[in-house]
Formats: structure tokens, C-alpha cells, sequence
């Protein structure tokens, strides 16, 4: 189990892990259910930032923006990636075959660019709502957990949409496993949050996640590395501004 976690790690972060898998990619799909794992130690990271910038006297919204800047630091843009190339792909009226070349396309496009802006935006916005650092902490752990959980089920629930890349080379993952990564996500979740936001995060990460597996699936047939990272991306967002929503209305 040690070993997944440090195969989940080297994977989704930068952190300099080696982990010698002979296996390589393929070792992937077998250490999915740690993912969640991973995202607890990108969130612990970027809380901590949020909380050094609120004890030098920064207002939460220049806390909330070195906090996001510390998680894509730590994830080498991994998942901001994914969602840009995501977008280029599927945001126009490409067919499959155009759409997967696009999405192996090293430049941005209008598209994803808005994406991406967009996305950081409202991420930062609700990190900021939030404003203490102890209630940014636990909400950006459910949301971080949660969200690569959401990548897990996809894996579960897909095929590959080429025979090539690394979506194909990680392969399926088992039922299993992918139930296991969303307990994982739950359970950290609910340490994190009171009943309120935890019913919201829930709801929005269990919409998304099915929004984003049909829109891929009906335009791609599958997911690949890129609908991963995006399908990641838009479940974390949709999990902070839920929990925004819940906590105001209370």
C-alpha cells in the first residue's frame, strides 16, 4: 500500500519520489485509490501557504491566489494542463479524431485559455470567501480529495479513448479500487467539514463528475490523460463553490 501511495505521488505531484516500479505506466491504474492521498498532501500544502500569507497581514483574496499558485507548483500544472487541452478539443464542434489531435497539441488555444482563467478565478473567489484559514484548510482538503477521486471512477468507468498515450498505457481501473479511492475522498471530506458542506461538496462533485463522463464519453468515446486533469480540475472547482454556497447559506 506504501508503495501505491508513493506510485500516486510520483504520478500527480513533483515531489521527488522514486518509487523503481518496473511496471511504469501501468503501475498507474493499480495505485489509483491512493490519488486521494496525493491531493490531501497538495491541499496541506496550499493551506499552509494560505495560512503564512493571513499571519504576514495579506487580505484572504492575495492569500487565496499564493495558496492556488503553491498547489500548481507543487503539481507541475498537471491538471491546468489537462483542463486547457480539454477545452481546445471539445470546446469548439471538432470531431473525435480532430479532437484528439488538438488535445496532443502543445499550444493553448482561446478556449482553454478561458478555461483556465475562469476556473482559477472562481477557485480563488471561493477561497477567499472562505477567508480563515482553518475553514480554507478543510475545504480545500475535501476538494482536493474528492476531485481525484473523481479521476479514479473515470478510470473505473471508461475506456481509453486511443490505443496510445496515457490513458492506454495506465489501462482500467478495477471496481475495487475505485470504490476504495472515493471512501478515501469521503472520509477525508468529512473529517474536514460539517454536515452543511459536506452534503454540498458531495452533490457538486457527484454532478460534475457525471456531466463531464458524458460529455467525454459522446465526444470522445473514452478519457485520456487530458479529460482526467480537466475532469480534476472541474470537480475541485465545483466542490469550493458549493461549499462557499452551504457555509453563506448558513
Amino acid at each position: 500500500m506504501l508503495h501505491d501511495v508513493k506510485i500516486a505521488l510520483q504520478f500527480l505531484t513533483r515531489l521527488p519520489i522514486r518509487t523503481g516500479d518496473p511496471s511504469g505506466m501501468a503501475g498507474i491504474a493499480r495505485a489509483a485509490w491512493a490519488f486521494p492521498l496525493a491531493g490531501l498532501v497538495v491541499a496541506a500544502a496550499a493551506a499552509l501557504v494560505f495560512l503564512l500569507a493571513d499571519r504576514i497581514g495579506l487580505p484572504p483574496v492575495l492569500a487565496a491566489i499564493l495558496a492556488l499558485a503553491a498547489s500548481i507548483a507543487l503539481t507541475g500544472a498537471l491538471h491546468e494542463d489537462g483542463l486547457a487541452d480539454l477545452f481546445d478539443a471539445l470546446g469548439g464542434h471538432a470531431g473525435r479524431a480532430r479532437a484528439l489531435e488538438i488535445m496532443r497539441d502543445s499550444r493553448i488555444g482561446t478556449y482553454g485559455t478561458l478555461a483556465l482563467l475562469l476556473t482559477l478565478a472562481l477557485r480563488a473567489g471561493a477561497l477567499a470567501m472562505l477567508a480563515t484559514p482553518g475553514r480554507v484548510a478543510l475545504v480545500l482538503v475535501g476538494a482536493a480529495c474528492l476531485s481525484r477521486s473523481a479521476m479514479v471512477v473515470t478510470m473505473a468507468l471508461q475506456h481509453p479513448a486511443r490505443s496510445d498515450g496515457l490513458g492506454a498505457a495506465a489501462g482500467r481501473v478495477t471496481p475495487a479500487r475505485a470504490a476504495l479511492a472515493v471512501a478515501i475522498g469521503s472520509l477525508c471530506l468529512l473529517a474536514a467539514a460539517d454536515p452543511a458542506p459536506v452534503l454540498a461538496m458531495l452533490a457538486a462533485a457527484a454532478g460534475t463528475l457525471a456531466l463531464a463522463i458524458r460529455w467525454t464519453q459522446r465526444r470522445l468515446g473514452g478519457f485520456t490523460g487530458d479529460t482526467l486533469g480537466g475532469t480534476q480540475q472541474l470537480v475541485e472547482t465545483a466542490c469550493l463553490l458549493a461549499a462557499v454556497a452551504s457555509l453563506g447559506a448558513g
